[in-house]
């Protein structure tokens, strides 16, 4: 979802976080399936963040979300 002037919007910009969060997660789990111990714990920790940015993005968006019209 783009906006007129090109930019992302703040709902796709939200769940962007949580696609880079579920990557990061993947990486990390196949990293420590294949025995890379400390790219598994760096991208569980990165996963970790952005999973954390994306949950208060989201809060953000419900409270925004829920206003009344402004007149």
């Amino acid at each position: 979802m783009f906006t007129p002037r090109g930019g992302y919007t703040f709902h796709t910009w939200r769940f962007a976080m949580l696609g880079w969060a579920l990557t990061f997660l993947i990486v990390a789990l196949v990293a420590g399936v294949l025995g890379f111990g400390v790219v598994s714990g760096m991208a569980a920790s990165i996963a970790k963040i952005l999973f954390v940015v994306f949950l208060v993005l989201f809060v953000i968006g419900l409270v925004m979300g829920r206003r009344g019209p402004t007149v």
